[in-house]
């Protein structure tokens, strides 16, 4: 995933999981001397969430001396994560839940970051669980393409898009919690006040269910994807990548979903 000379952007949310990867590359870039790394984070705009979360990133930055760089929603598109929601219920426009706008404008915001920052690549802390609660999310939303370009190495398809990498990929969610608590790292443990409406919560309330029955079933679900994953490639290839005509980022479609969605906030 990795190359000896990367700079390394580091996707940073306060979490037990982000940090624990943060940690963990920090340790490992020791041993690089030309790799280098920098933590970026997303600053949604949840008021009572994020702001201890961010506390809590700069802490641990600044333990390990890393450079840590801040994006907010606010700056970025003109609104907080908190903001877009109560706009959308006052206009009775509540088709998707707030994850759903939050989960497609982090992304794109990440992306930024990492690009702003001059990053070969991009870190994220996903885990197994993580993994497995996306593939089955994209069958339940029927964009089954989605699996082929979410993948644990992204492909270089396009000069905007930083490349992204997913070193705990295979790592279940417990055993980076059992990391952060015998390393002694402050993490922030509250929900997402949001989060609960989200469909994923209801996957992951399910996955947990079978795999506490049925030992091993999210790593199954991560293995058949990667098998099957090349004939998703050849169909999403045919989709291609062009730029949004409002924002100029990478996109699918003629405008990009995070502009779409920020039409209806309007």
């Amino acid at each position: 995933m990795l190359d000896f000379d990367d700079k390394i952007a580091v996707a940073v949310s306060g979490g037990k999981d982000s940090l624990s990867l943060l940690h963990i590359l920090t340790k490992i870039e020791r041993n690089y001397p030309k790799a280098s790394l920098v933590a970026v984070t997303v600053d949604e705009g949840i008021k009572g969430y994020r702001d201890e979360a961010l506390e809590i990133a700069v802490e641990n930055c600044t333990k390990l001396g890393l450079e840590h760089h801040v994006v907010s929603f606010k700056e970025l598109y003109g609104f907080t994560l908190d903001e877009i929601v109560s706009r959308l219920r006052r206009k009775g426009e509540e088709r998707l839940t707030p994850c759903a706008y939050c989960g497609v404008m982090r992304r794109k915001a990440l992306n930024i970051a990492a690009r702003k920052v001059k990053a070969d690549k991009l870190a994220t802390a996903h885990t197994l669980d993580d993994e497995a609660q996306t593939v089955l999310l994209n069958i339940f939303h029927g964009d089954v393409l989605r699996i082929a370009r979410e993948k644990p190495v992204t492909a270089e398809v396009h000069p905007k898009l930083v490349q992204r990498v997913k070193p705990f990929c295979e790592i279940p969610e417990k055993e980076t919690a059992l990391y952060a608590y015998t390393r002694k790292i402050k993490f922030q443990s509250t929900p997402c006040p949001y989060a609960s409406e989200a469909l994923r919560n209801d996957i992951r309330i399910m996955l947990n269910r079978i795999e506490e029955r049925h030992a091993g079933m999210k790593f199954t679900i991560f293995k058949s994807i990667e098998k099957i994953r090349p004939a998703l490639e050849e169909l999403a290839e045919k989709e291609g990548l062009r730029e949004c005509r409002k924002c100029g980022e990478p996109t699918t479609e003629k405008i990009c979903k995070t502009c779409q969605m920020l039409r209806q906030v309007s």
